[in-house]
């Protein structure tokens, strides 16, 4: 919608390249009044389908563990057996178990059930993997005018990969048949688990059958890997599995080398644009912290539960195969985004779940923040809200200052295979106007969106936290949120009282409180494993749903009005609400003190106090809304005032009443919590001394 058109000659100038170009076949008869959507400004995103080329069916690899409890096997085999059924009819599905051997299931065989064991303590190599297999091709000299392609090699590569609907009863019946992993287990021994080596072999079968094209490897597990390259523990029980504690010092021997194994697997499998889902059901940890890469490098999912017998994970894994309004599945495959800049702009890097392509380039800046230093990257797999963030660096060529009143461009072209396996093409192109920081800061402050700047100073943050200590990450963004206040805050020197934020920014300072508060930043009580679970989603989600998770939705439910938000706020606490809290993976009902004691006597079974039970219904109502479309599905809690649970309300509360002010004068209401740390209020008057102080 930027570029400039000639109609007379028929062409057309690129703002970004500013080669002049024909108009294709198709646009020969646009002109001034009969303009193509591309032309339009309201349109900024627009989207082509690909016609040429083969179209290649979608694969589906489970990966199964074979190390669980009776009930948890047949509950995680029953939800793979309904999964076959949700799966396109045309799309080519393969089995791999493990337990302490590993073993990959031949599908084509009528009536015998076959399968390749591999021992699962060696590492084997793809070559290994595919000769083992019978995967190479052997050497036959091509002669003219034969297709390359014969049948007994689209037969070989088809033992372990067939379509859903010639196999649909013969994997429902291998699936059924599935046992315990049958080696002994003395007590006080953990299973002996190949997680590493099966994950290997999956890799290894896909990149030897369908390198470059859309797969997904689903691999379950119940337990952490025990044995074999990835081990994450030994099997011992006595051994826990590692902490925070034991990472901070040193302790965790297995760690290095199987985050080694995991990254050298989720790099073969992006290269060849294949993704790797991982559904962990333990009440332990499980080796997430390992094995995180496998899906946040090739954008697969990441769902952890206590078991897979709860309606959590039943419920989660449904979600993943639902379709559109169109009947069409929500993924996407084999991605590629490619960023283009006009000339002032440089590509600084990107945030979410991707890999760089490192394709070099003018506009790729020397500064990186995240995956940086390239201007195209690769998504193995996109559902509707997969998000990136992409930061840009402004710069200035040969000092010469940007013009007044130009415009900056950026587009955005994905291309990817639709779950149609159709080729696609979305291409989104924004432009926005410059503005001199100089003179023109009201112009700049009235365009800040400060819920998107909350979000990518987040993800910033939590990328940095992966590698940094915690202390210094949180030390970065203070002085990230003092340099923004003192430039875009109003006041007089050394006079905290006169510090006023415009409308624009007044929330930002919030985010950041409750982000600092986060379990994205605190590790203390949260395992590595729960700390990886949670950045992973929060590197991937939407604006509205990661700003859920930095600062949670709180609403109340009273007698004296319709349900309404209220603040994050111990001072929301009140002894006649029913509240209802949004963190995106717990969703808390909480009942206040009087509340709780009206429903222990009983009173919402009388008819004369219909009312009340309605008001204790409304509240499950909304819950149920919500837990019906999120996907990972959020843990539900109902709770009261004194409950147990209620901590997961307390924790998320802005502290304004401690124990150490309760008796102040003049007391609100409210609920005092114990805690030391500061309240927003503090947090703020300590921000706005930093601000206006000549030191700093």
């Amino acid at each position: 919608p930027c570029s400039q058109v000639d109609y007379r000659a028929k062409l057309w100038a690129c703002n970004f390249c500013f080669q002049r170009n024909q108009f294709p076949p198709a646009y020969a008869s646009v002109s001034e009044v009969n303009q193509p959507a591309e032309l339009m400004p309201q349109f900024s995103t627009i989207e082509y389908i690909v016609q040429r080329g083969p179209q290649t069916p979608l694969i589906f690899l489970y990966v199964v563990d074979t190390c669980l409890e009776e009930e948890d096997l047949q509950a995680l085999k029953e939800s793979l057996q309904m999964s076959l059924s949700l799966l396109p009819p045309d799309a080519l599905v393969g089995l791999i178990t493990f337990g302490r051997m590993v073993q990959v299931h031949e599908l084509s065989c009528e009536g015998i059930s076959k399968s390749y064991v591999f021992r699962g303590t060696k590492d084997l190599t793809a070559k290994q993997i595919q000769d083992m297999l019978g995967l190479s091709r052997p050497a036959v000299p091509v002669q003219q005018g034969r297709p390359l392609h014969t049948p007994e090699q689209s037969v070989i590569s088809s033992r372990f990969l067939q379509p859903v609907h010639k196999i649909d009863m013969n994997l429902t019946d291998l699936l059924g048949e599935l046992q315990r992993d049958p080696w002994p287990v003395t007590q006080g021994k953990r299973p002996l688990r190949s997680t590493g080596v099966a994950l290997s072999i999956a890799v290894g079968l896909l990149e030897g059958t369908f390198p470059n094209t859309g797969a997904r490897i689903m691999l379950f597990t119940g337990g952490p890997p025990t044995q074999g390259p990835g081990m994450v523990v030994g099997d011992e029980l006595k051994t826990p599995i590692r902490s925070w504690h034991d990472i901070e010092k040193d302790n965790a021997r297995f760690m290095k080398k199987a985050t080694k194994h995991y990254e050298t697997l989720a790099n073969r499998s992006a290269a060849n644009g294949h993704c790797i889902d991982i559904y962990a059901c333990a009440l332990d940890q499980t080796g997430l912290l390992e094995m995180k890469c496998c899906a946040n490098v090739t954008g697969g999912h990441m769902v952890m539960g206590d078991s897979f017998n709860t309606s959590l994970f039943k419920q989660t894994f449904q979600r993943v195969f639902s379709k559109g309004y169109n009947g069409e599945f929500r993924m996407a495959f084999g991605a590629n985004l490619d960023v283009k800049t006009s000339r002032e702009l440089k590509i600084a890097g990107a945030i979410g779940p991707c890999t760089s392509l490192n394709a070099k380039g003018p506009c790729v800046s020397e500064n990186e923040l995240g995956i940086g230093g390239t201007s195209q990257w690769k998504i193995c797999s996109l559902d509707p809200s997969t998000t990136l963030a992409i930061y840009f660096e402004v710069v200035n060529q040969h000092n010469a200052p940007i013009p007044q009143g130009g415009r900056g461009a950026v587009q955005f072209v994905t291309q990817y295979q639709h779950s149609s396996t159709q080729r696609r093409i979305r291409v989104t192109t924004i432009a926005r106007n410059w503005a001199d920081a100089q003179t023109q800061l009201q112009h700049i402050e009235a365009a800040f969106d400060q819920e998107a700047a909350a979000v990518l100073m987040a993800r910033l943050g939590v990328y940095r936290a992966e590698s940094e200590e915690g202390p210094d990450v949180l030390r970065w963004l203070d002085r990230q949120l003092i340099r923004l206040c003192q430039k875009f805050g109003q006041y007089n020197k050394d006079d905290p009282n006169s510090f006023r934020l415009s409308e624009s920014f007044s929330l930002y300072p919030q985010f950041i409180f409750h982000l600092r508060r986060s379990p994205f930043l605190q590790v203390f009580n949260n395992s590595p494993d729960e700390s990886s679970y949670y950045r992973h989603h929060f590197a991937r989600q939407d604006l509205t749903q990661s700003l859920i998770m930095i600062q949670p939705i709180l609403y109340a439910y009273s007698f004296h009005g319709p349900p309404e938000p209220v603040l994050l706020d111990s001072s929301s606490i009140l002894p006649d609400r029913i509240l209802l809290m949004d963190t995106f993976f717990q969703i808390v009902i909480y009942l206040g003190e009087t509340i709780a004691q009206w429903q222990k006597a009983g009173y919402q079974d009388m008819p004369e106090y219909e009312n009340f039970k309605h008001l204790l219904q409304a509240p499950l109502d909304d819950a149920q809304e919500i837990l019906q479309t999120r996907f990972p599905m959020p843990r539900y809690i109902h709770t009261e005032h004194g409950g147990s649970q209620a901590r997961f309300l307390l924790s998320k509360v802005n502290p304004s009443q401690t124990h150490n002010n309760l008796y102040a004068w003049g007391q609100e209401s409210g609920a005092p919590i114990l805690t030391d740390d500061v309240s927003l209020q503090i947090f703020m008057d300590h921000l706005k001394k930093l601000a206006v102080s000549s030191a700093s």
